[in-house]
């Protein structure tokens, strides 16, 4: 991987966001792409919700009305890509996060909100990077793998994880 580009919006005010949260990000995107072997450069966009937010995002695009931790919107399809013709990266997709779900499954699980995080952001890169566990059998199984191995490498241990 060449050079990646992060861009984090906060559109919620439920939680104040913890110092260096958004630096955990960046570093869970890069750990993810480094993982997977992602070649060239890309850019990716995370934005953080509320619960309110998140249901509404849901119910839209997923046709069901409940809020949920994080939501994935891939911009490409079998790994390809579309190419920025701005930056020459190519633009991955976004990673919407609701941080009032992902501060109660933290204290539900007995973790940071930085590990509650970190764990979303990996899982949803991995969405946008065409890993599938919605279906189970060894798609997902091969999807739970990586993020073990890439959360490992981040420094959260795998503990208790809820189904993303």
């Amino acid at each position: 991987m060449d050079k990646l580009k992060v861009y984090i919006d906060n559109r919620q005010k439920s939680v104040k966001i913890p110092s260096g949260l958004r630096l955990l990000v960046r570093r869970c995107c890069n750990a993810t792409l480094a993982n997977e072997g992602f070649e060239g450069s890309a850019e990716v966009n995370v934005t953080f919700v509320d619960d309110a937010q998140i249901k509404e995002l849901n119910a839209q695009y997923r046709h069901k009305d409940t809020a949920t931790d994080v939501l994935s919107f891939p911009m490409g399809e079998n790994g390809k890509f579309d190419l920025n013709p701005d930056t020459g990266a190519y633009v991955l997709g976004d990673v919407v996060i609701s941080l009032e779900t992902a501060t109660a499954q933290a204290e539900k699980y007995g973790h940071s909100l930085q590990h509650e995080v970190a764990f979303l952001t990996v899982h949803s890169m991995l969405h946008i990077l065409g890993y599938d566990h919605e279906q189970g059998g060894i798609e997902a199984v091969r999807m739970h793998e990586h993020e073990d191995v890439i959360m490992n490498a981040l420094g959260f241990p795998r503990d208790v994880y809820e189904e993303g």
